[in-house]
């Protein structure tokens, strides 16, 4: 037995397709993402080679921890495309 709607008519499920529309916006994100893990990784280099004399201890984790935020950032950015692509059709 099919299931219906409020007029009586059987309900069919839709398929969500982006098509290219999808891939390119996706495609434009992992491109951003990876602009601004590069820029990122810049600026913790700039900000490691300003405070290069300073010589705090313990002031390397804070660089090193930069640098995971960063790559877990373009990590996540990155996976989205794969992920979108292995769930496959997005029926609703």
């Amino acid at each position: 037995m099919t299931p219906t709607g409020p007029a009586g008519l059987p309900l069919t499920l839709a398929a969500l397709d982006p098509g290219a529309d999808g891939d390119q916006i996706l495609g434009i994100l992992a491109w951003s993402a990876s602009a601004c893990g590069v820029a990122g990784l810049i600026t913790i280099g700039i900000q490691m080679a300003l405070q290069l004399r300073r010589g705090d201890p313990g002031e390397g984790g804070e660089h090193f921890r930069g640098v995971f935020f960063v790559l877990l950032g373009c990590v996540i950015a990155a996976s989205a495309g794969p992920l979108v692509a292995a769930l496959g059709d997005l029926s609703i």
